[in-house]
């Protein structure tokens, strides 16, 4: 009896979802003090970030070289796009139409003249900075080697690392021992992941207490519909859609969220899904997808699959036209719509990426105040939250029906694997190393 009570409080995810109802309850009686704790989840998401270029890297390079064929590679790459553009054009329609049936802003009445943007002047520079949609693909491609790693850009190390595969491939058997360096290098890092995953509670506890002991319940309360609309709508999402892709990949959605309830508590409490990508990637080889399908679809999808994010963008844009009583006609909402298919695609996983992304499209569309985004401020750190998890859900299940639909996924390893992660004495192992994992037969 007490060994099971000593493996029910060392769960990761209890752990985690203790530190966020602590870190609550204390931003709650010392705000002072909580709102001074950002620092601590900044760190640890700093010390998971500075492993993701060399992890995406390693993960690619392997399972393209592994793959042995460059076709492969392009009909993955091929299928994974088309998914991201559907199921995005999907939220962003949601989050379109949920936002008009509800009218979060109807009845603010908030004169834009009287705003301050001065709060906002920041979000509204970087937004003008990441250019056009030219100077999005330009961007791709790195300075220098290196300096995709120090940058620390998703999609350089992404296009690097399908370079270097293809490289591998077309070399031959002569390849075969730089890769096994790379697979070596790569079993170190997630090695250093599983010791960083072990501040995670605290991370995402003193998330928590920064967002509540910074902005308040009060702040909760005034924008409360928006909130409502937007929790709402997000977990329509996951449950009918999601649900949906789920169930077509042979994998429920109820036992995919229970299997990944560690990652997903995490980003609920740092409002960042780059900080459990390592582990992800670890536990969707474990659950039967094989290597080269994650290190190509998981990353891209950070980036080009956002589903919590489009459908904030949506309802968020909408809901300022709302609140300062701009008008929207029907052509208007459809402009906006095709704006956000070509802006969502910028977001990526870190914590407040939406935010400016909504500032760059306000700038390109001029139709709604972008000074009305001062009204977002407050709770933008807990519609952060909404957003963050659903782009997690929908990156994980999206990765399976890619693996699914390209026959690499092996349905019996994932039920072997639930079963086991779903025993008492099999605690779930704390960001292993990723396994190869057969084609489903």
């Amino acid at each position: 009896m007490q060994q099971s009570r000593s493996r029910w409080y060392g769960q990761l995810y209890v752990q985690v979802l203790i530190g966020i109802l602590l870190g609550a309850i204390l931003g709650y009686l010392q705000p002072a003090f909580a709102a001074q704790l950002q620092p601590l989840a900044d760190g640890f998401i700093k010390l998971i970030k500075m492993l993701l270029a060399p992890i995406i890297f390693g993960t690619v390079v392997v399972g393209i070289a592994k793959m042995g064929n460059i076709k492969e590679v392009g009909r993955i790459g091929v299928k994974a796009l088309l998914y991201f553009e559907v199921l995005s054009t999907i939220a962003l329609v949601i989050g379109l139409v949920v936002v008009n049936l509800m009218k979060p802003g109807v009845g603010m009445n908030i004169n834009s003249a009287s705003l301050d943007g001065s709060a906002i002047s920041k979000y509204s520079q970087v937004a003008q900075e990441q250019g056009g949609t030219v100077e999005f693909f330009l961007n791709i491609i790195p300075n220098t080697f290196v300096d995709a790693f120090a940058k620390g850009s998703m999609l350089q190390v992404i296009l690097l690392s399908v370079l270097m595969g293809v490289a591998l491939v077309q070399m031959g058997s002569v390849s075969k021992p730089l890769i096994n360096v790379i697979d070596l290098l790569l079993q170190g890092l997630f090695r250093i992941v599983a010791m960083v995953m072990r501040l995670a509670p605290l991370g995402a506890g003193a998330g928590m207490a920064f967002t509540i002991g910074k902005y308040g319940i009060g702040t909760l309360l005034s924008l409360g519909h928006l909130l409502v609309a937007l929790y709402v709508t997000t977990l329509l999402f996951i449950l009918v859609v999601l649900g949906a892709v789920a169930r077509w990949s042979g994998l429920p959605l109820l036992q995919f969220l229970r299997y990944f309830k560690d990652e997903i508590l995490i980003t609920l409490g740092t409002c960042s899904t780059e900080a459990v990508l390592p582990r992800m990637m670890a536990k969707l080889e474990k659950l039967g997808c094989e290597k080269s399908v994650v290190g190509m679809v998981l990353p891209t999808g950070y980036t080009f699959n956002a589903d919590g994010t489009c459908i904030y963008l949506t309802m968020a844009a909408v809901f300022v036209a709302q609140a300062t009583n701009t008008p929207l006609a029907l052509m208007d909402q459809c402009v906006l719509l095709g704006v956000l298919l070509l802006t969502s695609k910028g977001s990526a996983g870190v914590a407040g990426a939406g935010f400016v992304t909504l500032a760059a499209t306000l700038t390109t569309i001029h139709s709604i105040p972008l000074v009305g985004l001062v009204l977002l401020l407050g709770i933008d750190r807990f519609l952060n939250e909404a957003r963050a998890v659903t782009n997690l859900i929908g990156n994980g299940i999206g990765t399976i029906a890619i693996a699914k639909w390209d026959n690499a996924f092996d349905l019996q390893q994932a039920r072997r694997e639930l079963h086991a992660a779903s025993q008492p004495q099999g605690a779930p192992a704390e960001a292993a190393a990723p396994t190869s994992a057969g084609k489903i037969t």
